[in-house]
């Protein structure tokens, strides 16, 4: 049987943890291809969180972060390691 087109599928924002109706959320793919959808699962974000989000590439930061075990220490051990890991990276970091 087919879903009912009245049936509101409910989504949590991965930013601020909210509930809210699909169609008041906008998909996010960690990788950044959000348009091949084989295989995918997508997270979502609600609109406020999605309009706060620095839209800039973000080429090789998952794996970054990946590389560092984000997730797995303190934040501000995380923090220190993946400052040293960008200057490393990408040069001395400098504030605009």
């Amino acid at each position: 049987m087919w879903p009912s087109r009245n049936r509101t599928e409910t989504v949590t924002c991965l930013a601020c943890g909210t509930e809210r109706p699909r169609d008041e959320a906008r998909e996010y793919d960690k990788h950044g291809d959000r348009w091949d959808r084989e295989d995918k699962t997508f997270e979502h974000l609600c609109k406020t969180c999605h309009r706060d989000l620095c839209h800039h590439p973000r080429n090789g930061l998952e794996a970054l972060l990946i590389d560092l075990e984000a997730g797995e220490r303190g934040q501000d051990a995380f923090l220190a390691n993946y400052l040293d890991a960008v200057e490393e990276r990408y040069g001395p970091l400098e504030e605009g």
